[in-house]
């Protein structure tokens, strides 16, 4: 069913198992109305907890290693036993770059500090630069992110200001075409393209595949939210 859902106000649980999305949906029928967090098993978004927000003014929540955190109330719908049982959950914090910190991302150098009188870290702009060490490589080789759109991920109108560069050194080599990307634990690349791409690049090498189809797939299927995901996670195991 269709619906809007704010990336940078989500998280994936560390097991991969499980959601927490904020969502809107304007043709919701159900009690929880319009917008809300909910908490789903991937691959699927249906929701297995959920709390009515009314607004669009909430960061999303996330999961922790530490069971003893739970800075959240009960869910206005389902259950949150099997989550409780394995981690704990609190309110996310309102800052740009939100998951990517979260990811072990900083601030570059160059970025301004944040100011004292911008709680929602907005005011900065697109003069905000994250980078991220490739593990096991001693700081030398680099991933940054920097653009207007990248740091929330959810502004009206163009979607293209995202920009992503791998520096080596004082060598730096723009993705083209990239709309995210990550290490993974062994130094890989991972990225999903502007065209519903999801690919493992190493330094000089590249495997790639659509989301749903085989590799070298003609027709694949849209790069959905929990699809793609999920395909990260089981693109992790390889």
């Amino acid at each position: 069913m269709a619906r809007t859902i704010y990336p940078q106000r989500c998280d994936l649980s560390p097991d991969g198992r499980w959601l927490a999305y904020f969502a809107l949906k304007t043709s919701a029928r159900w009690e929880l109305g319009t917008t809300y967090i909910a908490i789903s098993r991937l691959p699927w978004l249906t929701a297995l907890a959920a709390w009515r927000i009314g607004s669009t003014w909430t960061r999303g929540m996330q999961f922790v290693e530490d069971r003893s955190v739970w800075d959240v109330d009960e869910p206005h719908l389902g259950d949150l036993q099997p989550v409780r049982r394995r981690f704990g959950l609190r309110l996310s914090s309102a800052a740009a770059f939100a998951v990517e910190r979260r990811r072990g991302w900083t601030e570059t150098t160059d970025t301004p500090p944040r100011g004292e009188h911008d709680p929602w870290d907005e005011l900065r702009g697109d003069r905000i630069a994250m980078e991220k060490a490739r593990p096991d490589s001693n700081a030398s080789t680099r991933l940054t992110v920097r653009g207007t759109y990248a740091p929330i991920r959810e502004l009206h109108g163009i979607r293209t200001d995202v920009r992503y560069e791998v520096h080596t050194g004082d060598q730096a080599r723009y993705l083209e075409g990239v709309q995210w990307a990550d290490w993974d634990p062994r130094g890989r690349l991972l990225v999903a393209t502007v065209d519903g791409r999801l690919q493992i690049r190493d330094v000089d090498t590249r495997w790639s595949g659509h989301v749903g189809g085989g590799r070298g797939c003609a027709h694949p299927r849209p790069l959905t939210a929990a699809r793609g995901i999920q395909g990260l996670v089981r693109m992790l195991s390889i």
